[in-house]
């Protein structure tokens, strides 16, 4: 589907352009299905735990390293400089495209950013998808069975009743993974044309080969260090991977890495914490 996606709009670039609806409407489907599957999963996974020191020891260590490999990745960043060759003149730039961003950074200081993690409603954090909002009332609410007792055991039961529906309708949205892949591809080539994505071919490259050296390198030995091969995993992920790839959304894959990491062995507690506290 990722052929046809590059190559069709290159002869038909009109086409290409129509077809941008594909790849938007598959990233939607799963965007609407993000804040019930963390809020399940979490909720779970915390109460399921039974041992609240051990939800703050594997919450504490995912803290820790999310800090620690992020630095390095950006430290990665810096020394490579991606985009430093392009000798871009920023008065040429315009200021038009970041002045969304460059309001917002203005606006909100540390104080302000955790105060906006703070939903107006319990159910707002779940209607409007902010994934830390959900990520609070989540955590609030698996306390909340754990501290419960044997009472909140057919809560938690339910919860994950909830959490395989959800999981089910994901199923038959994925199915639709290549075509919103397709449609996401074909929008690109026909929108830009292959002689625009060549000029970005630098740019990507130099990406690419930092992402392949901090995976091969920086995550390979944390997970050599582990027990496992980073080769092995990555091979295990590929359809993920290809899927975020084509999408430009790594939100896409969130259910199913879910899924795949407990069909590996890890707990149900340390997943349903862990990976929706990545995103």
């Amino acid at each position: 589907e990722k052929g046809s996606g590059a190559a069709m709009p290159h002869v038909y670039p009109g086409t290409g352009k129509a077809l941008k609806p594909l790849g938007d409407g598959f990233i939607s489907l799963i965007k609407m299905m993000i804040a019930p599957v963390i809020f399940c999963t979490v909720v779970h996974g915390i109460s399921s735990m039974g041992d609240l020191k051990r939800v703050g020891r594997v919450g504490l260590k995912s803290l820790l390293y999310f800090e620690v490999v992020s630095t390095i990745a950006l430290s990665v960043g810096l020394i490579i400089q991606p985009g430093s060759g392009f000798n871009i003149d920023p008065a040429t730039l315009d200021p038009k495209a970041v002045a969304t961003y460059v309001h917002k950074a203005s606006e909100e200081g540390i104080v302000a950013h955790l105060m906006a993690i703070i939903p107006n409603s319990f159910i707002g954090a779940l209607a409007n998808g902010d994934l830390l909002q959900v990520l609070l009332v989540s955590i609030l609410s698996g306390f909340a069975i754990a501290f419960m007792g044997p009472a909140g055991e057919p809560i938690a039961h339910a919860i994950d009743m909830a959490a395989k529906v959800f999981f089910g309708v994901i199923r038959i949205i994925v199915r639709a993974a290549p075509i919103g892949a397709f449609g996401a591809m074909a929008f690109t080539v026909g929108a830009y044309g292959l002689g625009a994505l060549w000029n970005l071919a630098a740019l990507i490259g130099t990406f690419y080969l930092t992402s392949i050296l901090f995976v091969l390198f920086v995550l390979g030995g944390i997970t050599w260090f582990a027990g496992f091969s980073i080769i092995r995993f990555i091979a295990y992920i590929k359809d993920e991977l290809l899927i975020v790839l084509g999408t430009s959304s790594s939100e896409t894959v969130l259910p199913n890495m879910i899924t795949k990491m407990e069909r590996l062995g890890a707990s149900r507690g340390v997943v349903g914490l862990v990976i929706p506290t990545g995103y």
